[in-house]
């Protein structure tokens, strides 16, 4: 309305020149200063990703949401194009706003950085956002295609079983049941870890659409989701035992990490999932 009313205000003036178009300004908004690294690095090689986070006036956003719980701070998730590995941390923040981690990128190739960020406000609701960046790492990237589903991943010792698969559909709300036991059988004791029992992590195939939920104990503080009436938080009320909650927003293809701290080693597990409209 108000660039209309402009346009209107150049045309109604005098002198019989043509009206010109407003000049609309680029919106502000948050953004990553100075990202590094800058340019390509090496894999298997220890490297700092480091950043600030810039909010809208151009000052550097210093206030994160601190607490109990998972949605805080900031997480750092990194991800390979080919969905074939993720790295995923919490990092320190700076009293400047600066943050910085060390991480080792395990192959060659693109990786998509996302950094998902909960700044502190004010009143009783808070929000997220996300920001991304691209890291290359050199060498000859040989994409890995995803394989099919299969209801069975073990990793670290540890056997992952999807035990009950709904049908997954377009921003409907579902429960996949999950049970992780090691060689013997045994139940896995969760430990909290960044906030929660276990965080799931979603990827889309194509265009690595993100989502991310958390598998809360029973009263955790800090852990229920905040995404309101459409969100979904999973639970653990028993050893060994997942129900991870899923909601996503586009259909096709998509690379589920599933993640928990069990006898202080962490744990990975991927899967693929099929989303129908």
């Amino acid at each position: 309305m108000l660039a209309a009313l402009a346009v209107l205000a150049a045309g109604c003036g005098g002198g019989g020149g043509s009206p010109s178009a407003p000049v609309i300004q680029a919106a502000k908004v948050y953004h990553l200063e100075g990202f590094q690294p800058a340019g390509s690095v090496h894999a298997g090689q220890p490297v700092t990703v480091s950043f600030t986070v810039t909010q809208p006036s151009g000052a550097p956003l210093v206030h994160y949401r601190t607490g109990p719980g998972p949605h805080t701070g900031v997480h750092l998730i990194i991800v390979r194009d080919d969905l074939s590995s993720i790295i995923h941390r919490h990092p320190p923040i700076g009293p400047d706003g600066k943050i910085s981690e060390r991480v080792v990128f395990p192959h060659p190739g693109p990786y998509r950085v996302l950094v998902d960020v909960y700044p502190q406000t004010k009143g009783p609701g808070y929000t997220n956002f996300q920001l991304f960046q691209t890291i290359h790492v050199g060498g000859a990237y040989h994409p890995i295609a995803l394989p099919p589903y299969k209801p069975v991943v073990t990793t670290g010792g540890w056997t992952f079983t999807i035990e009950r698969l709904p049908k997954l559909h377009l921003a409907q709300a579902a429960l996949i049941d999950v049970s992780v036991r090691d060689a013997a059988g045994h139940p896995a004791e969760f430990t909290p870890w960044f906030g929660a029992m276990g965080h799931a992590i979603f990827f889309h195939e194509s265009d690595l659409a993100y989502f991310h939920t958390h598998i809360c104990a029973p009263n955790q503080a800090g852990c229920a989701s905040i995404g309101g009436p459409t969100s979904i938080t999973g639970s653990s009320t028993k050893p060994g035992v997942m129900h991870v909650g899923v909601l996503l927003p586009e259909t096709g293809t998509w690379r589920l990490f599933l993640q928990c701290k069990v006898h202080g080693q962490i744990l990975t597990a991927p899967f693929t999932l099929k989303v129908t409209g």
